[in-house]
């Protein structure tokens, strides 16, 4: 199973904005998360579009790929606090205000899902699925019949 990785540093948006729209695409295919990705309404979604296309070329050039790109999926995406830029804003009465100006690292890993094994049955017989643990072999039974509801109060009278 193949395994890509694709990181981006020093994007200019916090960690927490980026989160939100990972959490979109986390677990889902590679197209179902680009087409996603093209429209969220957040401006990191086009940051993260780069970086899941940059993701699947890795995958692409790794030996032991399969060459279906239909098959990947993204399997862990995350943003880590990067350094925050520290600037100063003008206050009333001469004060000044500190304003963080964050920053953050993304990371994309995306994988291949691995082929259904599917057991083919001999001389055309149908494959049984297995029965669970302890369960006792059907057997044809009549239906049960039903005991007629009890009448409450308000119907006896």
């Amino acid at each position: 199973m193949i395994e890509a990785t694709a990181t981006s540093r020093y994007i200019r948006t916090s960690a927490q904005k980026a989160g939100l729209v990972l959490d979109l695409i986390r677990g889902k295919d590679v197209n179902r998360a680009l087409a996603t990705l093209k429209f969220a309404r957040k401006s990191v979604a086009e940051d993260i579009t780069k970086l899941l296309q940059s993701a699947i070329a890795n995958a692409q050039q790794k030996d032991g790929f399969s060459g279906d790109v239909d098959r990947l999926f993204v399997s862990a995406c995350y943003a880590n606090q990067g350094p925050s830029q520290k600037r100063v804003r003008p206050a009333p009465m001469g004060r000044a205000f500190r304003v963080l100006k964050r920053t953050a690292h993304l990371t994309v890993h995306v994988s291949e899902r691995p082929e259904k094994i599917v057991a083919v049955a001999a001389d055309g017989e149908a494959p049984k699925r297995p029965r669970r643990a302890g369960a006792a072999p059907k057997t044809a039974k009549a239906p049960a019949k039903r005991a007629p509801k009890a009448k409450s109060t308000a119907e006896k009278e």
